[in-house]
Parts: C-alpha cells; sequence; structure tokens
C-alpha cells in the first residue's frame, strides 16, 4: 500500500513537469466543444440521472495537452484512466472540464428539480432547470395511413411497420386516444391515403425545448399529465410542470338547473353534469386558450325554434355558472358563450367549442361540482390561481 501511494506521488510530480510542454503544443490541439461530446441534442429535455455526455465521443490527445488533465483523473478518482493515460501516452479530455454543476463528473444530470433543459452555457455543457412553469401543446405525431389492405403506422416522417387490416389490434396499433373499433370504422368510411392521428407528443414549448414524443411524456413529466392529454383536444395547451405557488381562489359562481319540462328535465339535467364534467380540472397556462375535455357528450331535445329542430338543453346553467365564475376572475367572455340565460350559442359544442383565455401571468385551473338532482340541482364553478411564491 505504501509503495503504491509513493508510485502515485512519482506520476503526479509527471504530471505536473510536463505542464510546459502542454502548453507549447496546445494551439496543435483546440480543446473539444461541449456540443461535440452530447448524447442528446441540445434542447432536450433531461430529468436528474439522465446521461447526457457521451464518452465515446471524447477524443484523445497525445498526453502532454494539457499535463493538468492527469491530475483532474486523481482528484475524481478515476485512477484507471489515469494509468490509461500513462501507457497508452494520450488522455481524454476530463468530463468537468466542459461541463457545469449540474452534470456529474460521470457525465449524468444533477442538482435540480424537474424536466430541466441540456443547454450551453458559458461554453460548458449544462443542464438548465425548469422555470416556475413549464407547458407545451398537445401534437399529432403517429399517424395511420389507410394502404391497400393495412394500415401503415408512421412516428414523423418515419414509417414504424405496416399492419393488415385483420391483425389491427391493441397489440398492433397505439389505441391511448382512439380505440380498435373507431380505427377501423374510419378504415372502412375512408379512401386510400387518408390519414387518422393515433397518438400525440407535446411541442411549442414556453420555454423553448424541443418536442417530446409520446414515449418519453410519462417519464419526464408524469403520468398525470398523459391521463390529461387523453381527455383534451390535440392544439391545447398543456400544463407539464409548476414549481412552488399559492393557490389562491380567484373567481366563483353558482346557479341552479330549474324546470322546463318541454325539453325533458332528466336529459337536461344529465347535460348539465356533462357540462360539469368536461370543464371541472382543466387548466389553462398563462396567457393561453383552451376548451373543455373532448370525451364527453351530450343528449339531444327537440326544440322547434333551434337550428336543426333540436338542441343540448340543460347546458345552459352549468355555462352560466362558469361564466360567472371566468368573469369574476378578470376573463373575457368565453368564445361560444353569450351573456344571456341562453349562455351557449347554437352551433357550437359546449365542451370542445366553448373556449376560455387565461389573460392571468399564472395557470388557472376550473373547478366545477353539482350538488342536489332533479330541477332543484344547484351547479358551482371556480378559478383557482396558482400564483408563485
Amino acid at each position: 500500500m505504501k509503495n503504491s501511494k509513493i508510485n502515485l506521488i512519482i506520476l503526479i510530480i509527471l504530471a505536473v513537469a510536463m505542464y510546459p510542454f502542454g502548453n507549447v503544443i496546445d494551439d496543435y490541439y483546440p480543446a473539444q466543444g461541449p456540443t461535440e461530446i452530447t448524447s442528446l441534442s441540445l434542447g432536450d429535455t433531461v430529468v436528474s440521472g439522465t446521461l447526457v455526455v457521451d464518452e465515446s465521443k471524447i477524443r484523445k490527445v497525445p498526453l502532454l495537452y494539457p499535463p493538468e488533465y492527469l491530475l483532474d483523473y486523481v482528484n475524481d478518482m478515476k485512477f484507471s484512466d489515469f494509468i490509461d493515460a500513462l501507457l497508452t501516452g494520450t488522455v481524454k479530455t476530463p468530463i468537468g472540464r466542459i461541463t457545469s454543476n449540474s452534470i456529474s463528473k460521470n457525465g449524468t444530470a444533477q442538482g435540480f428539480n424537474g424536466p430541466g433543459i441540456l443547454a450551453v452555457t458559458e461554453n460548458k455543457l449544462t443542464v438548465s432547470p425548469p422555470g416556475i412553469f413549464v407547458y407545451g401543446y398537445k401534437t399529432p405525431y403517429t399517424y395511420g395511413i389507410k394502404t391497400n389492405g393495412g394500415l401503415e403506422i408512421k412516428e414523423g416522417k418515419k414509417t414504424i411497420k405496416t399492419v393488415p387490416y385483420d391483425q389491427i389490434n391493441n397489440d398492433t396499433v397505439p389505441h391511448n386516444y382512439v380505440t380498435v373499433t373507431n380505427i377501423k370504422k374510419w378504415f372502412n368510411n375512408n379512401g386510400v391515403g387518408e390519414s387518422i392521428a393515433l397518438d400525440y407528443g407535446l411541442a411549442k414549448f414556453n420555454d423553448g425545448r424541443n418536442f417530446v414524443a409520446p414515449s418519453n411524456i410519462k417519464t419526464f413529466f408524469g403520468e398525470d399529465v398523459v391521463n390529461y392529454m387523453e381527455e383534451y383536444a390535440s392544439g391545447l395547451p398543456v400544463l407539464v410542470y409548476m414549481g412552488s405557488v399559492t393557490e389562491k381562489v380567484i373567481g366563483s359562481n353558482g346557479d341552479s338547473l330549474g324546470s322546463f319540462p318541454q325539453y325533458n328535465d332528466a336529459i337536461r339535467e344529465q347535460n348539465s353534469r356533462e357540462f360539469v364534467e368536461a370543464w371541472n380540472g382543466t387548466i389553462i397556462p398563462p396567457h393561453t386558450t383552451s376548451s373543455g375535455k373532448e370525451t364527453v357528450g351530450f343528449g339531444r331535445s327537440p326544440d322547434p325554434h333551434a337550428p336543426g329542430g333540436w338542441a343540448s338543453h340543460g347546458v345552459c346553467p352549468a355555462a352560466r355558472a362558469m361564466r360567472g365564475a371566468v368573469s369574476q376572475a378578470g376573463f373575457g367572455l368565453p368564445t361560444g358563450l353569450t351573456w344571456g340565460e341562453y349562455a351557449v350559442m347554437f352551433g357550437f359544442n359546449p365542451a370542445t367549442d366553448v373556449r376560455v383565455t387565461n389573460t392571468k401571468d399564472y395557470p388557472v385551473k376550473i373547478v366545477m361540482w353539482t350538488s342536489g338532482s332533479g330541477p332543484g340541482m344547484s351547479i358551482h364553478a371556480k378559478v383557482i390561481g396558482y400564483i408563485p411564491q
């Protein structure tokens, strides 16, 4: 053990002695840039523990360039790399020389919470921690394209596989957003070359990070984000991360169902509950617009005064409750609503066509619920603001 320590000291002394020679040849071997050693692309989402440096991309240079690299290996306790350098006469740039504190000496991301972003800061590879709010937009990524005998599956511009029609099932096609039954129904009603969106990623992030593919959403942002995306339409904003905030009710209102037997009170009650289901839990990031869930449906009642002779009566009391809450929060009149008693405009789906714009600098969540039943049922709505601490 004693001899090993003596030998190590001698090696360190040799490294220091070679320092002047390293300076002489420095101009011949310019240092690698941080973008040359990444295992990912700049702008990619990174969580703690992600390997962000590809050591195979770090080139070796003559041992004399520069000798302090050997000292780094000793300080980092990478003695095998130290010995290898002496035996081969070449040395790799220590990871710590071209990365920041957010990346370990082994090239993994560390020292931050939430979904970070791989970046370059002051000519060093780093991981920028997320801001207080991170959101992107639900965007189609995986498509099914009808062929003569089956379904061609494409991710982005790349064809993954072709599935014969009689083999379309839960094991062969993505089905989180479109059921196999509906895929086959679509197939039978459309021509060759037509496409259907099967899976979705996240794009156009507020902090500029790269597109996140469907397979990575749960890993980076959690299962709740995946569940949220499954209920809301393509193109809507999705809040994926939120730092330390204070919750505050910034708007609230209520209304009651009432009785209009000519429009079938049972259908009206169900439609009111569906409106509540469509909007309850909707999160709208700052300065964005969203509609409710697309996974609800509304019953129809005959109405000679409505276009087509029918309407989804019962949604108006619930719409009035929400309208009052968002108005008290300081937002404008939602698209698809009026200020009158008949709050939902004809021709607008109460869930997907009605849209609320958040004019605040922080996200808000719409919360709705009912109490009681029948004509006396009450509908309640409030808007919760997530205010940074």
